[in-house]
């Protein structure tokens, strides 16, 4: 069985879970899926993402999504929402939501179920990708297996 652990900030859409379901054809596949709360010290870089993306509505906004604590609650439903929808379309599934340390966790995550791959689906984060700040190039300097950025979907 083929093990990809899938780095998410938002609940998975039905192309996001048939896009990492059939990456690797017919072969089983298990996920563990870390999910991480939205955080308050990210939203200048998340308005100006919105800002670079054409979204004026969305920076505008920024503000009013649940961040810090407000948003354990949101991020529990999509680790759950995931999970399920991988396991509805046949894969194994587990899910954790990530509080502190996001890559020290994802390195403990690899080395324990042994992963084959890291699977990184976020919104762009042109700043961050810029500077080589985003989840996936920090990720491939710490967890010694492949990392696969994607972008993820809205419905």
């Amino acid at each position: 069985m083929f093990t990809s652990v899938l780095m998410i900030e938002k609940p998975l859409t039905s192309v996001d879970v048939e896009f990492v379901t059939t990456l690797h054809g017919d072969e089983p596949t298990s996920f563990v899926v870390l999910m991480q709360p939205r955080g308050d010290q990210d939203r200048l870089l998340r308005a100006i993402d919105d800002v670079a993306l054409g979204e004026l509505d969305e920076a505008v906004h920024e503000g009013e999504e649940p961040e810090g604590p407000a948003a354990q609650g949101p991020a529990e439903l999509a680790l759950q929402h995931s999970v399920q929808s991988l396991r509805d379309a046949g894969s194994t599934a587990v899910g954790h939501i990530v509080d502190d340390h996001p890559l020290d966790k994802l390195k403990g995550v690899v080395d324990e179920v042994n992963a084959d791959e890291v699977i990184v689906l976020t919104a762009p984060h042109y700043v961050e990708e810029f500077f080589h700040r985003d989840w996936a190039s920090r990720a491939r300097h710490k967890v010694g297996v492949p990392v696969l950025k994607l972008f993820a979907h809205s419905e």
